[in-house]
């Protein structure tokens, strides 16, 4: 018994250190528990019940400078369908009505809901698609369709809100007005107003702290927000849908008629360099229709051909070199410079023209003669003054992916003895749209060239945030005489030049018509395409816009692949219907000022009805009732005999009014 006692005692003895020491392991784990695990375990379970959820801010609108909507964000619904979550009574006997409200409102058949609703609840699918993209209105209706009435856990009914950024005058300027989102490959893309005004058009998230609850549900902490959120400001763009319009139809009408690749136009306010309308279209192989995909105007730097040789009088008239009267042969049309020959694409040439009548028929022999002959000697002047021009930088826009220009310098390396020929007539440069037609509005503009702009204005409801002011380039690119030359001659263009088509004693134009040959580098002649143009303003005498319209590949089978023909015609009827459509803002002055005739022809009116008043008129052949309300008028009372019209009067015509006389008037 001894030993058996010895080794029971053994056991409780072991038994007792085993569990000693399971304590002290405990102690130590709820020690390190609460002292160094602690504030992770704290954190993870704070994480799992309370939690900081996102309050997005309402972005901005962009709009119009006459106050129509560009862009704005509306809500969009996805509905779907938890097909466990409603009782067997309820599914069965909503079904049907359910199908017939989802089919009166979506389109489908009642059947093919109920299919779509049997298969989902026999399935137990909880995530079933209904439908998507609904606007607040359909969403406000299929929330209250039976068994979708009784809620998520009743009814089955799931809900996705996000918010869309819409543009309500459609695909017009879409471009410009552009986009800040993320693509499927999960880069930023910032385009267009959207993207570079996005600092002011997204406004600042809040925050709210939540709760977790039963159901997988989240409740506020607090009545208030941790961080209110702060709504986006709204952008009023330079745009004038009314211009806008007409600019993207006319743009469109002309790219689908000539079959061309692309093409833009942009129309500028003189005095400001405010944007009223910019349109950039290209052609969908697929489909042969017409979007907005590339900013051409603001992107695309190309060879300008002959819209470039304004730059070539600017130089020859302010270096001095020789006025517009000078005369050069144009020799049949024909010159070589280097073993490369300059044509005109009047065959035969002009004969001996003067420098102003070349521009105006744009002809290439005179133009490359003018600059060559003068410049030969010092290339580097002539390029010296495009860049004073500004035309070798960027504009600056107010949002980025302006194109780069290219002029060449005599210090280059690739620089030959055709460079300066050739940059005379627009060839071996490279221009974007929108340079080229600052460039323009800076001769309507009276020597000013000014920045275009697309945003005049930071609003948060009527109050101004920030004002984008006019930004002056150059405050006098040439001198006075030198900008009235150029008015007349780029008049003279429309008026008897290579734009004459486009000519209307109605309204005037002026400006400069360009076709450059592109792809003529290359030995495939497949490669080789037109760029057609035209840029100037109107009215000529006192401007107000200036436009330009680039056409990139227009169809050559029928040989009018020219400025004039192509692109001109665009320019006209943008003119054309901004001053025949536009209401009449015409103001009436000097109201007060008496004109003489005005004055003379009263007076006569006066006195013959002074002369009226104080007589009987003659009343035979008046209508009873016309003779009755003039006798009363005159004070005098009425007796009437008879119907009709009057056949005698008894106070004779010509004798003094008595009043409160009585006159009997015979009717028949």
């Amino acid at each position: 018994m001894a030993v058996d006692d010895k080794n029971i005692s053994y056991r409780i003895y072991l038994v007792a250190f085993v569990i000693f020491l399971m304590a002290i392991a405990v102690t130590v784990k709820l020690t390190n528990i609460q002292w160094v695990e602690g504030n992770y375990y704290r954190k993870l379970a704070k994480e799992r019940t309370i939690r900081n959820f996102v309050i997005p801010a309402n972005k901005g609108n962009i709009y119009s400078s006459d106050g129509s909507l560009l862009a704005t964000s509306i809500p969009n619904y996805t509905i779907r369908f938890d097909a466990v979550a409603p009782k067997a009574t309820d599914f069965e006997s909503k079904i049907d009505s359910l199908s017939t409200c989802l089919s009166k409102l979506l389109g489908n058949s009642s059947s093919h809901y109920q299919d779509l609703l049997r298969k989902a609840r026999a399935n137990k699918n909880r995530y079933t698609l209904i439908a998507e993209n609904l606007t607040f209105t359909q969403y406000d209706q299929i929330k209250n369709f039976p068994l979708f009435n009784k809620g998520a856990y009743k009814g089955g009914i799931i809900i996705e809100q996000k918010t869309v950024r819409e543009h309500p005058i459609g695909k017009i300027a879409e471009r410009t007005i552009g986009y800040d989102r993320v693509d499927p490959d999960g880069l930023l893309k910032r385009v267009g107003i959207e993207g570079a005004f996005r600092k002011y058009l997204n406004g600042k998230n809040g925050k709210v702290l939540k709760q977790k609850i039963a159901k997988g549900q989240w409740k506020p902490i607090q009545d208030i927000n941790e961080v209110d959120p702060q709504d986006g400001y709204d952008v009023i763009s330079t745009i004038d849908v009314y211009i806008q319009d007409i600019a993207h139809h006319a743009l469109l009408k002309q790219l689908e008629s000539y079959g061309a690749e692309h093409g833009c136009v942009v129309v500028m306010e003189t005095k400001t360099g405010n944007v009223k309308a910019i349109s950039n279209l290209g052609r969908d192989e697929k489909s042969g229709n017409y979007y907005e995909t590339i900013n051409y105007a603001v992107v695309e730097a190309h060879e300008p051909g002959s819209t470039f040789k304004l730059v070539d009088m600017i130089a020859l008239l302010e270096d001095h070199k020789i006025d517009t009267s000078a005369v050069f042969d144009t020799n049949g049309g024909t010159i070589m410079y280097n073993g490369r020959k300059v044509r005109d694409s009047h065959d035969g040439g002009y004969g001996k023209i003067s420098l102003a009548q070349g521009f105006e028929v744009s002809s290439n022999t005179v133009m490359v003669q003018a600059v060559y002959n003068n410049y030969k000697n010092n290339p580097k002047q002539f390029v010296d003054r495009i860049d004073k021009l500004g035309l070798n930088i960027p504009l600056g826009l107010q949002f980025p992916g302006e194109g780069k220009s290219k002029i060449p310098h005599p210090s280059d390396k690739n620089w030959n003895a055709n460079s300066l020929p050739w940059m005379a007539f627009g060839y071996g440069v490279a221009v974007t749209p929108l340079q080229t037609l600052t460039l323009y509005n800076a001769i309507a503009n009276n020597g000013e060239m000014i920045k275009p702009q697309f945003v005049s204005e930071i609003k948060e409801w009527n109050k101004t945030i920030k004002k984008f002011d006019k930004q002056v380039i150059n405050s006098k690119i040439c001198s006075d005489a030198t900008i009235l030359k150029l008015k007349a001659i780029m008049k003279n263009v429309v008026k008897k030049g290579t734009a004459s088509k486009l000519y209307s004693k109605d309204f005037s134009m002026a400006g400069k018509t360009g076709t450059a040959a592109a792809g003529y580098g290359t030995n495939d002649a497949s490669d080789k395409y037109y760029i057609s143009s035209f840029v100037g303003y109107f009215p000529a005498e006192k401007p107000k816009y200036s436009c330009i319209v680039v056409v990139h590949k227009p169809n050559t089978s029928n040989n009018n692949y020219y400025g004039a023909d192509v692109a001109g015609p665009v320019f006209k009827r943008i003119a054309q219907k901004i001053f025949t459509d536009a209401p009449s803002t015409n103001e009436i002055k000097d109201l007060n000022k008496k004109v003489d005739k005005q004055e003379s022809d009263y007076q006569k009116y006066y006195n013959n009805s002074e002369k009226i008043t104080k007589i009987i008129p003659n009343l035979k052949g008046m209508a009873g009732m016309d003779a009755i309300a003039l006798l009363g008028n005159l004070g005098i009372k009425v007796k009437v005999k008879g119907v009709g019209k009057v056949k005698n009067q008894s106070q004779l015509p010509g004798k003094p009014i008595i009043k409160n006389s009585t006159i009997i008037l015979e009717l028949s």
